[in-house]
């Protein structure tokens, strides 16, 4: 099993550490209370207006037929390796507030919030998510009849971890590719656009 824990400056939740998103997923079934429960983790997701603007399409792979239609609506390169997780979901945010109609352009963000929140729940679960950018969201429309109104986000897969040696070679140099994120400095802003906040610089 891969570990991949990331290597932070300052100290967070060991949770937070230790969430990353593989390809190689195992076949293992997951348990239907493990997969409630990350649901419900993004349940409890904040929201605008507590709004909660999201839905989740889930096929499972005891529905071979229901999985074999989300993987369908998946680019090419990701079906290669998410056909192997035996969960697939895909987000969905609500455009407009239920109490007035209006637009909510906070939408996105909530979606993703609650989408955060199901991944840490899952790494709690000894469960893993890769979420995708790579579908087909007209096709997604067309299968699951979405309404107006309604924008699927991301493709999900989720699932115990798998052995990267059943990824191509091409896969598997991504798989163990070290995680990295830029430094502090380069988005915690202060008095001015792209002026690196003192909180952060003074640290170094």
């Amino acid at each position: 099993m891969i570990e991949k824990s990331a290597d932070t400056k300052y100290p967070i939740n060991d949770l937070l550490r230790q969430r990353w998103s593989p390809l190689a997923f195992s076949d293992q079934m997951v348990e239907p209370e493990k997969l409630c429960s990350v649901l419900e983790a993004a349940r409890w997701a904040a929201s605008s207006y507590n709004e909660q603007p999201w839905s989740f399409i889930v096929a499972t792979k005891d529905n071979q037929g229901e999985f074999e239609r989300l993987l369908s609506c998946l680019a090419e390169g990701n079906q290669e390796w998410a056909i192997n997780a035996p969960v697939l979901m895909i987000s969905v945010a609500k455009l407009h507030f239920e109490r007035n109609g209006v637009e909510n352009r906070h939408a996105f963000h909530d979606v993703g919030a609650a989408a955060t929140q199901l991944a840490i729940q899952a790494t709690a679960n000894g469960l893993f998510i890769h979420q995708m950018a790579g579908f087909d969201v007209a096709k997604t429309r067309q299968i699951y009849s979405i309404p107006e109104g309604y924008e699927p986000v991301a493709a999900i897969a989720l699932g115990y971890q798998g052995d990267p040696q059943t990824l191509s070679e091409k896969l598997q140099q991504r798989e163990l590719t070290p995680r990295s994120r830029n430094p502090l400095e380069k988005f915690v802003f202060s008095g001015g656009w792209n002026q690196a906040s003192p909180l952060v610089t003074s640290q170094d």
